[in-house]
């Protein structure tokens, strides 16, 4: 028997099942922080997820649960425009996709923090809060210039 031919062991099986479910447990979110709200609709079809709509006088808030149980929400100005997003739930969404362009601006800011823990970061074009842990999460994004007149930023969450 070569090297080539030996079966793998069992051990390197485990760690590669164990490396997919890691990658799907991040469940994918096309809506961008900054983008349309037309992509919402490719969210409630990427994550396979229901979509409830509500409007307030100054926004609306477009909130997609998906099946596993967590929810996004994207608030959208009367501009149509994703000013905020919010996400609780079991699963961590994707930040990546979440804050779009933004996402680079947030690593950064990450990355330059002293203290491990909940995220704050507070840019002056950029908001972010996150913490939690396993099957509890919860954060918020959103753009300070993007915030429609009359809304506070408490009300993204």
């Amino acid at each position: 028997m070569t090297i080539a031919s030996r079966p793998k062991p069992r051990t390197a099986t485990l760690l590669r099942a164990l490396a997919s479910l890691v990658l799907a447990i991040t469940f994918p979110a096309s809506a961008t922080l900054g983008g349309d709200a037309a992509t919402v609709e490719a969210d409630v079809a990427q994550l396979q997820g229901k979509l409830k709509i509500a409007r307030v006088q100054r926004y609306a808030v477009h909130e997609i649960e998906a099946p596993h149980g967590t929810v996004v929400r994207e608030y959208v100005s009367p501009a149509g425009k994703v000013f905020g997003v919010a996400w609780s739930g079991p699963v961590k969404p994707d930040l990546r996709q979440v804050l779009g362009p933004y996402f680079d601006t947030y690593v950064e800011a990450v990355a330059k923090r002293k203290a491990r823990g909940p995220v704050q970061i507070a840019l002056p074009g950029l908001v972010v809060q996150s913490s939690g842990h396993m099957r509890s999460f919860v954060g918020s994004a959103y753009l300070p210039d993007g915030l429609p007149e009359g809304v506070a930023a408490e009300e993204i969450r």
